[in-house]
C-alpha cells in the first residue's frame, strides 16, 4: 500500500469548498496543495501536516504526532500524524485546518 486512500479521501472531503486545491502525488504519497504550497498530504497510514516552526513544538506536544523524517533528518515545520489521531473527525479537521491556515500564510508559487 503505497498511501491510504480512505485517509486521502477524508482530507479532500475537507478541503473542498474551503478553497481551491491541487493534488500532487508525492514522497510515495499524496499531497495536497494550496496556491502551490503544501498544506497536508498522506504518506502510508500517516497524515502529513505542515505547521510552520513557530507551531512545530506545540503541535509534537499534541497525541499520536512525530516529527516528520523520510531522509534520517527530519524537516522543523513538518509532522506527521499517526493513524489513531485522525481516526475522529473533529480531530482530523483540526489537523487539515492547522496545514490549510499556514499553507495560507505563505506567497502562493
Amino acid at each position: 500500500m503505497a498511501y491510504n486512500e480512505t485517509l486521502a479521501a477524508r482530507v479532500r472531503e475537507k478541503l473542498t469548498g474551503e478553497v481551491p486545491f491541487e493534488e500532487k502525488k508525492m514522497f510515495g504519497g499524496v499531497g495536497f496543495l494550496v496556491n502551490g504550497n503544501m498544506a497536508c498530504g498522506v504518506n502510508k497510514d500517516d497524515l502529513i501536516v505542515r505547521v510552520g516552526s513557530e507551531e512545530n513544538d506545540a503541535a509534537l506536544a499534541r497525541p499520536h504526532a512525530r516529527p516528520f523524517d523520510m531522509t534520517g533528518r527530519p524537516m522543523a515545520g513538518w509532522i506527521l500524524v499517526e493513524a489513531g489521531g485522525c481516526e475522529e473527525e473533529s480531530t482530523l479537521s483540526e489537523w487539515v485546518k492547522i496545514g490549510l491556515d499556514f499553507a495560507l500564510s505563505l506567497p502562493p508559487k
